[in-house]
């Protein structure tokens, strides 16, 4: 009778685990409540803003602001060209990580540089300049078609062109795929140091009150632990008709065959595939978020050049993308079009978030969520260039190291935004 009376009065044993949390919760608010009981400020405030977007309409200049330092901040006058202009604001008081519409009513001119001064209650200043003013299109679906030709120009369009070469590639020497492996390895390198300085420099410009560059390297493990569970994954279902647990035979076809319940396993060059198709996209997303965010605001000449330098830039995405499965048996034109789809539509919406609802925080964590796609996918393809004597840094292997970087560098210059 007792045995069953203390098993009615035990305590679940997460109990133990949520009680500190509670107290620590309560603990904090009652410090809030109390206005931080026995501490008093030392010295002035600090105040810090950031400009986040800037929209420029006719007779008006619209600035979207965020407060990235530990006080709150309120504006008090608007200084455009060492002249006082009126203005209008969302919130009067901007708390920590608070964000607000500053809209200054100023008749600029179109293809002029203004310097634009903020100054708070406390006298500091925030300065932000804007470069060759022009009128921020309007977001009608016109524009969005605009941003998705865009997208199609630089990002799917390049990449099918790119996987093309399949055909090439299954009547070349078994070297010249270890050598092509290499390359894609090298592409993906340059892309991916790419990545982390681009959204290194955003998020140092204008996310510090979201935790600036460690945006980019949160993304970036973000995305390599979650591509290695996609991996892992695929890598467990082939296992599993491997054994037999799911029917068939693992070694049986090598670009994928049909599990118990009628399912097509992917096969390992398709998966490597996969996993480059996924990290490229994910790098495009980024693209077209800088691409659409620039073209907002007027500062992106898409001329014929940068619309060439793209397709040269992306066409050889689409090569390391078909590299990988080079060897398979048989090449689905179904698979290809998904793996191509994967890589450049991404780029169209990116283009789309970056034109309409750009955010500096969000842009540097899309760029170190492809950095870290892109790590994961070169230590799945690294293995597949080993030499005879399992090496992998072999001659062959470092020129198509070399090759990859190099030609990503030399396009690369051709699309300087």
């Amino acid at each position: 009778m007792e045995a069953a009376t203390a098993r009615q009065t035990r305590r679940p044993p997460w109990l133990a685990g949520v009680a500190p949390l509670v107290i620590l919760a309560a603990a904090i608010a009652l410090f809030v409540v109390l206005d931080s009981p026995g501490l008093n400020r030392i010295g002035v405030p600090q105040e810090k803003l950031s400009v986040e977007r800037t929209v420029l309409k006719p007779g008006e200049i619209q600035l979207h602001v965020r407060n990235e330092g530990a006080d709150p901040v309120r504006v008090r006058q608007v200084i455009v060209n060492d002249g006082f202009a009126a203005f209008t604001q969302s919130e009067d008081r901007i708390g920590r990580l608070g964000g607000s519409e500053i809209d200054v009513n100023y008749p600029w001119i179109e293809g002029q540089d203004y310097e634009v001064v903020m100054l708070t209650e406390t006298g500091a200043t925030i300065d932000h300049t804007i470069t060759a003013a022009t009128e921020t299109p309007g977001a009608d679906v016109d524009f969005y078609a605009l941003m998705a030709l865009i997208g199609l120009y630089v990002g799917v369009i390049p990449v099918a062109i790119g996987m093309l070469w399949l055909p090439w590639l299954r009547g070349v020497d078994a070297r010249w795929i270890q050598f092509l492996l290499a390359f894609t390895i090298g592409l993906l390198a340059f892309l991916g140091i790419e990545a982390l300085l681009e959204g290194t420099d955003i998020a140092t410009a204008g996310a510090e009150a979201f935790g600036g560059a460690a945006l980019v390297w949160l993304g970036a493990a973000v995305a390599f632990l979650g591509l290695a569970g996609v991996d892992a994954w695929l890598r467990g279902r082939r296992a599993r008709v491997g054994d037999g647990t799911a029917g068939g035979d693992a070694g049986t076809e090598t670009d994928g065959h049909a599990d118990g319940r009628g399912r097509r396993v992917v096969g390992a060059g398709y998966r490597a595939a996969l996993l480059v198709a996924i990290g490229i996209g994910l790098h495009n997303l980024g693209e077209g978020l800088a691409i659409g965010s620039a073209y907002a605001v007027g500062s992106l000449a898409l001329g014929a050049t940068l619309v060439v330098g793209f397709a040269l830039h992306n066409t050889t995405e689409g090569l390391a993308i078909v590299a990988p499965v080079a060897r398979e048996r048989a090449a689905r034109v179904g698979r290809l079009v998904l793996l191509g789809v994967i890589a450049g539509a991404p780029a169209i919406l990116g283009a789309w978030i970056g034109a309409s609802a750009y955010q500096p925080g969000v842009a540097a964590l899309m760029f170190g969520i492809g950095a870290g796609a892109i790590a994961q996918v070169i230590v799945q393809i690294a293995p597949q260039i080993r030499d005879t004597a399992g090496r992998v840094l072999h001659p062959l292997a470092v020129s198509g190291l070399l090759t990859g970087l190099f030609v990503m560098y030399v396009t690369g210059l051709l699309v300087s935004l």
